[in-house]
């Protein structure tokens, strides 16, 4: 290559299109959304900031731009024309405009399928909650590609000594004493193969245990699910309700109108007397759901595969 090509492609970034590392990829300290999908990850994206923003919206009001009040005071614009006010203004709004955090922002997962959305100043299992819940509630698809929403409320480094100290302070949140729940623990790893699945889970059945003897695993109908997502070198940790009852937070699942046979049975379990219902509620994730939130099908053995299947 000649010397005039090498200047030619220093000065004019021959090699901007490899990707920069750092604030655009997901790394440990980060909250926001995880969200899987089967291939189309550009139309995933999309689809998840349409989701975010609009119940976000409705949580905490509409994203307020950055604060431009400082601007110019009747005194100065007095004493500057038209044309030298207009400048100052404009820089004043594009150097408030580059510290303001987006609400949302999508960083590089680290695995094929999988987008993570970086939030700021969001509670992300609140607001995957809240969307889960409308979904559920009036069954309507409001997403093509997205699969799975999980909201990520902690990470740490995906190394065994990291995750024990990170996990023991991060779950008494729900689970230290006098707090007590049933619970189950999901774990899935992807391009990571250094974490075996069944030593995490006993870790952190240990740590719950230890917060709360009277915490107890429950694979059936768990009051908590303990969300363990292993992306490469990065822990994401989250702890959901509901998780059985939203079909695994599978937007495509919890939309689903429900069967003519699981109709029929609840329309027989309204006919029951009061503690017959009682025992049925107890049950009622189990009918018609147990392929997708069964905990078998929770604990996902860990691996190097990508590609993120669709729950049957």
């Amino acid at each position: 290559m000649s010397e005039t090509r090498k200047r030619s492609r220093r000065r004019f970034g021959g090699h901007a299109h490899k990707k920069q590392r750092g604030s655009r990829e997901l790394e440990v300290g980060a909250q926001g959304v995880l969200v899987t999908c089967n291939m189309n990850e550009r139309k995933c994206t999309s689809e998840a900031f349409s989701l975010l923003n609009e119940y976000a919206d409705e949580l905490y009001g509409p994203e307020q731009p950055a604060d431009t009040k400082d601007s110019l005071s009747e005194d100065e614009e007095d004493d500057e024309d038209a044309e030298a006010a207009l400048k100052k203004e404009v820089s004043q709004i594009q150097s408030s405009m580059k510290t303001h955090q987006q609400r949302f922002s999508a960083v590089e997962s680290g695995a094929n399928n999988v987008v993570f959305i970086r939030t700021h100043g969001v509670d992300p299992e609140q607001l995957v909650h809240h969307i889960l819940s409308d979904l559920h509630q009036t069954k309507k698809r409001k997403s093509r590609v997205i699969l799975r929403m999980l909201p990520v409320s902690g990470t740490c480094k995906a190394f065994p000594e990291d995750m024990e100290k990170f996990l023991s302070v991060f779950l008494e949140r729900w689970f230290r004493a006098p707090l007590r729940a049933t619970y189950q623990i999901c774990f899935k790893a992807r391009n990571s193969s250094h974490n075996k699945r069944e030593e995490v889970i006993k870790a952190v059945a240990g740590l719950v245990g230890k917060l709360n003897p009277l915490n107890k695993v429950d694979l059936t109908n768990p009051e908590l699910s303990i969300i363990i997502e292993i992306i490469k070198a990065v822990c994401c940790v989250s702890v959901l309700k509901d998780y059985t009852l939203f079909r695994k937070y599978n937007l495509q699942e919890v939309a689903k109108e429900p069967t003519n046979q699981s109709t029929g049975l609840q329309e027989a379990a309204n006919q029951n007397t009061a503690p017959q219902e009682a025992a049925n509620q107890t049950q009622e994730h189990g009918d018609g759901e147990k392929a997708d939130g069964s905990a078998e099908s929770c604990d996902i053995t860990a691996g190097n595969g990508t590609k993120e299947a669709e729950l049957e």
